[in-house]
């Protein structure tokens, strides 16, 4: 195919060191190679991805599908960042056991805590599957008759797949549907809780410093991996032992300093790094900010009652930090879009383009994109803005409204089939038992009064008083009885009558318009990076983020958010006493923290300047999903966890700039020092391997 003889061309292309892009690490000998050479690592492609031997990538798991999370030790013990396992955390925590506030350190391999439901899932291998998913394709098809082919492919091909019993395969698109990757992987589902620090530390700063630097954040967690007798996966059992990894992370005390290497290995989630200019308009000037508006909102209740009162604090704090994080996130997309003129830049990029197709004489095969895709944004953004507030509305902040979704889906299931009745009402319950594990009505009201005035005006919120939905034994009442009867009751209840029609239209208008208007930009979106490819062949190209593995490097490196303001690059010990505020939530600090801080007991964890470092800065390229990652060293080594980026370098989803996109990591020697100095699990730090790399 074209694209991949584009492809190969691009892999024989020698350049300078380059930071920015997220890399397939079985595809990094040659270019990529040579950069990271370029920007100091002294590791080759094969130590950081080896099918045959062990390598990096093996000590590499995606944590729960949502983070990255790395093995430090022989036996299994897990690093990921406090945000990453907060839900786990909160799950343990209690009045009684109040491990967010007090934090958790088990002491033996007896008193770590099993997860429900959590798993860390490894890659065994990758292979370019294109040729196989992609036979019988051709350009006279529809858009839903290439997927289903696609689809087909993919199945039938994964069927012949050699793999051991235990293992899994999927298959992924690449660059907008132009390639595709098979991931062999290992899904291991008993990980217990080992330790977390206080939330005083593991997030301090909150949502003041979320986002921005310098941050003085351990946002750390530890779990360990148990496996059966044969170091195979296994569901939880008392008899599973630590898991064996086939590599494990050796831990570095010799820290970092400007200009070292740094490569970041983990799950990305999502990028759209090759979006039209018209695109990006729409994204920060018309859909983020109604969604900004709608969480705001909500966050001006839920922060205001977990202030109030311990036991809202601790069922809303999972919660209330999914929400924050986003709606911090789009303001800082917005600012950096700004700042770095990102849309005037993307036209003259586009202008090239354009120029480029003429000189190529490719101007009757891809002339018509750009224009097109202004036509198409158009149309598609009002009904885009209107889907994803009914979302934030009914999925995100408000769980009256997301329990009435729910029901409404268990009630259309059972209309398809009155069969399903069983399963639809077993899928319910699940979902009403596990909203009001962590549920304050008053808490929902406030926030339905606050977010409902977004998407419809007419706002009942008398409908809390009378609903069976805001106390669990009602709602499942409602349950009760054969499937008529369930229907009965549920049409009757008043919130559900509210509801209803709102989510009838989406089902029935919205939703099925927004897929009608996104299926064109899609197609096109495809076509027009088979174009830039074609018309611009020596650009870099990199494919966008899809929570499959990959490797981004860079250098540690401070920055200028403004005018004549710089940040150094790291951050220390010193600057959270600085910022403490004694019983305040954001910058509370435990009195142990401050003790140690006072006499200087920092034992082996200090820099060469005798202050313990925090946080540092780096212009590794990383999204949602590298939370949790590690941050390696020019040797193999940890040097940090990955956990945030900067506000206005949250543009990099889009528009990664290296003068303003910065991703933030915890210096692996304040987490050794928390779980040593801090916490006492001296245990834990001899499980790991500490080395001097710079020492040799």
């Amino acid at each position: 195919m074209k694209f991949l003889k584009f492809l190969l061309l691009f892999i024989t292309i020698q350049v300078s060191a380059q930071q920015g892009g997220m890399w397939i690490p079985s595809l990094l000998e040659g270019m990529n190679e040579t950069e990271m050479t370029n920007l100091g690592s002294k590791l080759t492609a094969k130590d950081i991805y080896d099918v045959n031997n062990s390598s990096l990538k093996d000590a590499i798991g995606h944590f729960n599908g949502g983070c990255t999370s790395e093995v430090i030790s022989d036996k299994g013990l897990i690093l990921t960042n406090h945000h990453c396992g907060f839900g786990q955390i909160q799950s343990h925590s209690s009045l009684e056991n109040d491990y967010l506030k007090d934090g958790f350190w088990a002491m033996s391999l007896d008193e770590e805590l099993p997860n429900e439901g959590l798993y860390i899932e490894f890659i065994v291998r990758i292979e370019d599957v294109t040729s196989q998913v992609l036979a019988g394709i051709t350009d006279s098809m529809t858009e839903k008759e290439k997927q289903s082919l696609i689809d087909r492919n993919s199945n039938t091909y994964q069927k012949t797949v050699a793999k051991e019993a235990w293992q899994d395969t999927k298959v992924k698109s690449f660059y907008e549907g132009n390639q595709y990757f098979l991931f062999v992987t290992e899904r291991f589902e008993d990980i217990r809780l080992v330790g977390a620090p206080p939330t005083s530390i593991g997030k301090f700063g909150s949502d003041t410093d979320n986002w921005v630097f310098p941050r003085h954040t351990g946002d750390f967690s530890m779990f360990r991996i148990y496996a059966d007798a044969n170091n195979r996966p296994a569901k939880y059992s008392k008899d599973n032992k630590p898991y064996k990894p086939k590599h494990f992370l050796p831990v570095s005390l010799d820290g970092v300093e400007e200009g070292d290497f740094t490569m970041v290995f983990g799950f990305p989630g999502t990028t759209s790094e090759y979006l039209p200019a018209v695109a990006i308009q729409h994204i920060t000037e018309e859909f983020n900010p109604t969604n900004i508006a709608i969480r705001e909102a909500a966050l001006k209740v839920i922060d205001a009652k977990m202030k109030e009162s311990d036991a809202v604090r601790i069922k809303y704090a999972s919660k209330q930090a999914r929400i924050a994080n986003a709606w911090k996130k789009w303001i800082g997309e917005n600012l950096g879009i700004k700042k770095s003129d990102a849309v005037a830049k993307r036209r003259a990029f586009e202008a090239t383009f354009t120029k480029a197709l003429k000189e190529k004489n490719l101007e009757d095969k891809y002339g018509n994109i750009l224009p097109e895709f202004d036509n198409l944004y158009k149309d598609f953004g009002p009904i885009n803005i209107k889907r994803r507030n009914f979302v934030e509305v009914f999925l995100v902040t408000n769980e009256l409204m997301q329990m009435t979704f729910r029901a409404y889906q268990m009630e259309e299931a059972i209309k398809a089939d009155p069969e399903n009745f069983e399963k639809a009402k077993a899928r319910l319950v699940g979902t009403l038992q596990g909203i009001h594990k962590n549920y304050d009505a008053d808490v929902d009201k406030g926030v339905f009064n606050n977010v409902m005035p977004f998407y419809n005006k007419n706002v009942q919120t008398s409908i809390y008083d009378k609903t069976a939905f805001t106390n669990l034994d009602q709602a499942l009442k409602l349950l009760e009885g054969n499937a008529k009867e369930v229907l009965k009751k549920l049409n009757k209840d008043v919130a559900y009558q509210y509801a209803k029609p709102m989510i009838t239209e989406f089902y029935n208008t919205i939703d099925k318009a927004y897929q009608e208007k996104n299926q064109p930009i899609t197609a096109l979106q495809t076509k027009y990076m088979t174009a830039l490819m074609e018309a611009l062949p020596n650009a870099r190209y990199f494919p966008d983020a899809n929570s499959t593995l990959r490797v981004t490097y860079g250098q540690v490196r401070g920055y200028s958010p403004r005018d004549a303001v710089y940040y150094n690059p790291v951050s220390y010990l010193d600057g959270v006493v600085e910022k403490y505020v004694p019983g305040d939530y954001e910058f509370d600090v435990p009195e142990k923290l401050l003790e140690l801080h006072k006499n200087k007991d920092y034992g082996q964890y200090a820099d060469s300047n005798g202050k313990v470092p925090v946080c540092f800065l780096g212009t590794n390229h990383t999204t949602g999903g590298n939370s949790g990652s590690p941050a390696i060293d020019a040797y193999g080594n940890l040097v940090g966890l990955n956990f945030d980026r900067v506000w206005e370098g949250t543009m990099s989803d889009m528009n990664y700039d290296p003068e303003i996109c910065r991703n933030i990591m915890v210096d692996l020697r304040y987490v050794l020092f928390i779980v040593d100095k801090y916490a006492g699990a001296t245990h834990l730090i001899d499980e790991m391997k500490l080395v001097h790399p710079k020492k040799k």
